[in-house]
């Protein structure tokens, strides 16, 4: 990824000072949408963020964070943390997740690549086993593209399969898992028919089984190793159909807590344990859910729950899930190259840079603003902090989370006038936000809109400017909607809480003493997005960004 030799040097923005302090803080989560009572951010008490607002249209407006403005394949696909970090940084939009395996299964480039090739070599003697999420949410995973990949494995040498099944209901309706597998069921009997020994082996409701993150709770991931590599599991069933319709009957389940069960022949002897030789793929694309299981696949010195048998096997994941970590080695394929990110730049440039945040985003406020990059660009440009997250609970028990630190920590970073951009990370809305605890999210907006008052308090005692965006939706809309945009109810009439990102925009807004006269939005971006937002930045250094950069969201005008 070196750019060594490259010439960084940014030409002088013609009408804006050099050396002012410049905090930039990122509210994860905190989109823009309609106020009512689903809307946590409208129902917290926010008067800092609310000040900012009424600065419209000059001083706050709207980007978009999800769908192609984040390099996404399209509208309908909701943005998320690593590509709006990717973007905020990068400042230009680089494909990305679905995107990036669209067009590798599309071209077919998919099976000319390492990993491929790595997996393939199992192929002649034994099982390739596909482990992950069964749905056409697109935010994990992708149906279709399960879909591809069964015809291509097959079609490039693949005589045995076997399909390991998580179900969805959280990105998509409840209960829609049996038309996912009604329709996987028929493919693999198409590819039976071709001689392929095709089938599902075992399954479970995604939030109970495997799907995890953020080592929060090993027994999710367990309860997967069980049945997907041991082959044991609390049901057994001959048929994955009957065993989807009949476990959503218990008591206490539904898509996301369906139990594990796995598939047994006649004799009742599993269908399908991975042993020594097989080759595994875990095919979702986004990578939070999916690095606890990689560890557990991947490292020989795992030691998170007893594996109990550690087959040797050959493992590739759709992607790579942490490229700090280089987790999983092997891939199908290879992450955007992000190369010139706006960070590297301002190093380059004199710009000292501190970055801070707790555990759970501080790789975002880092490594994906640097365009997937691990370490400092220039270790005596810029200083990173990391603020340990509360470990081992749902986020809604504590919602204040590490708001305050991350903030005092930019404040002493500020007022030691050693840094020209404080970079920051609020985490409080994504992570409260995904908990679906109404009440919880709104504590937690109260705490993040403190922590930025206490920010822009040191950035008025330096004479500094503030720019405060998010990297996409969450808390501003706690609830499913119909196509009206009412409330969607279930089959009891309560309502069905959201707790996934949003298609909304998120808002950004600039100001402080340290901002030149006459500078404001500009109106003819108006179709601005999260990529825009590193451009706006460079010009509030003092530089102009890049010609390929997308272009900056501010103009200056004589007053």
């Amino acid at each position: 990824m070196g750019s060594s030799g490259f010439n960084f040097k940014l030409a002088d923005h013609p009408k804006l000072p050099k050396d002012k302090i410049v905090a930039m803080v990122v509210l994860d989560g905190w989109g823009e949408a309609k106020p009512d009572e689903y809307n946590c951010i409208h129902v917290a008490e926010t008067p800092t963020m609310d000040s900012l607002k009424k600065g419209a249209p000059e001083r706050w407006r709207l980007v978009r964070a999800h769908g192609t403005a984040v390099g996404l394949p399209t509208e309908d696909d909701m943005g998320n943390s690593e590509v709006g970090h990717n973007a905020l940084g990068a400042g230009r939009i680089f494909a990305q997740g679905a995107k990036l395996v669209d067009s590798a299964l599309a071209t077919g480039k998919i099976y000319e690549g390492d990993g491929f090739k790595y997996i393939k070599e199992s192929f002649e003697t034994n099982t390739l086993h596909l482990i992950g999420l069964l749905s056409d949410g697109g935010v994990h995973s992708r149906l279709d593209q399960v879909q591809l990949l069964l015809k291509g494995a097959s079609e490039n040498g693949a005589k045995r399969i076997r399909l390991h099944i998580l179900t969805d209901g959280r990105d998509v309706l409840d209960g829609s898992s049996v038309g996912f597998v009604e329709t996987i069921e028929n493919d693999l009997a198409k590819l039976r028919e071709n001689g392929v020994d095709a089938q599902i082996a075992s399954g479970g409701g995604r939030m109970y089984v495997t799907m995890d993150r953020y080592e929060n709770d090993w027994e999710v991931v367990k309860r997967g190793w069980d049945a997907q590599v041991l082959g044991e599991a609390p049901y057994k069933f001959t048929n994955a159909l009957e065993a989807v319709k009949k476990l959503r009957q218990e008591p206490n389940t539904s898509d996301q807590y369906l139990p594990p069960f796995v598939i047994v022949d006649a004799s009742g002897k599993p269908v399908g344990p991975i042993v020594d030789g097989d080759a595994v793929v875990t095919f979702n694309f986004r990578a939070d859910r999916m690095v606890m299981i990689a560890k557990a696949l991947e490292y020989e010195d795992f030691d998170k729950f007893d594996r109990v048998r550690v087959p040797k096997i050959r493992y590739a994941g759709m992607l790579q899930y942490d490229g700090e970590l280089q987790l999983p080695s092997h891939y199908l394929v290879s992450p955007p190259e992000i190369d010139r990110t706006s960070g590297e730049y301002l190093t380059h440039n004199g710009v000292r840079t501190f970055a801070c945040s707790e555990t759970v985003k501080f790789g975002h406020v880092t490594f994906f603003w640097n365009g997937n990059r691990s370490g400092y660009f220039n270790p005596e440009m810029e200083e990173y902090v990391e603020i340990p997250s509360d470990s081992g609970i749902t986020f809604n028990v504590k919602p204040l989370m590490k708001a305050v630190e991350i903030a005092e920590k930019a404040r002493d970073a500020i007022l030691s006038r050693k840094f020209q951009q404080v970079r920051v990370n609020l985490p409080n809305g994504d992570m409260v936000g995904h908990t679906g605890d109404i009440e919880a999210t709104v504590v937690a907006c109260k705490a993040a809109d403190e922590a930025v008052k206490i920010i822009l308090d040191a950035i008025e005692q330096v004479g500094g400017i503030y720019v405060v965006t998010a990297d996409h939706g969450n808390a501003e809309d706690m609830v499913k909607r119909n196509k009206s945009g009412k409330p969607q109810l279930d089959k009891n009439g309560k309502i069905q809480i959201l707790t996934s990102h949003t298609l909304e925009p998120v808002p950004i807004a600039i100001g402080g003493p340290g901002l030149a006269p006459g500078v404001r939005f500009r109106n003819d971006v108006p179709s601005g997005g999260l990529a825009n937002v590193a451009a706006t930045v460079m010009n509030l250094h003092g530089f102009e960004a890049p010609s390929d950069y997308e272009p900056t969201l501010i103009e200056v005008v004589d007053n």
